[in-house]
């Protein structure tokens, strides 16, 4: 029995002495020190790159470009409170609400100073100074 596992042991050492395709080899030289370029800076000379390529302006839009002209379609407009589509807007506060009855259950009740902190979430607060 102790001959049978002698050459089992034997193929299994020359298996793992075997030198892998998908192990580092040990004559590669070291890769050093990787240079990390931020974000903004890929954007720029990918579009140096595409200028080079193609001699277009930048103020073009093309498919490959970040900047695009504004959309033709008109603005959604989303209720304050609900975050539903705002239909309706209240004339005294600017508030845009969903139905009636968001009107007349919160924004008729409402305290002053609330109206302003949820207009100041859109962005559409008024600041007196």
């Amino acid at each position: 029995m102790s001959a049978s596992v002698s050459p089992e042991l034997h193929n299994l050492s020359e298996i793992t002495t075997k030198p892998h395709s998908f192990k580092q080899n040990p004559n590669r030289k070291p890769i050093g020190n990787r240079r990390y370029k931020p974000s903004r800076q890929l954007i720029s000379d990918e579009i140096k790159y595409i200028q080079s390529k193609t001699n277009l302006p930048i103020d073009k839009p093309t498919y490959l470009s970040v900047t695009s002209p504004p959309s033709l379609k008109p603005k959604k407009h989303y209720c304050d409170i609900t975050g539903l589509k705002g239909n309706y807007k209240n004339p005294s506060n600017q508030l845009r609400f969903y139905n009636v009855e968001i009107y007349q259950e919160v924004i008729k009740n409402i305290q002053p100073g609330v109206d302003q902190a949820y207009l100041s979430l859109r962005g559409a607060n008024v600041v007196l100074k």
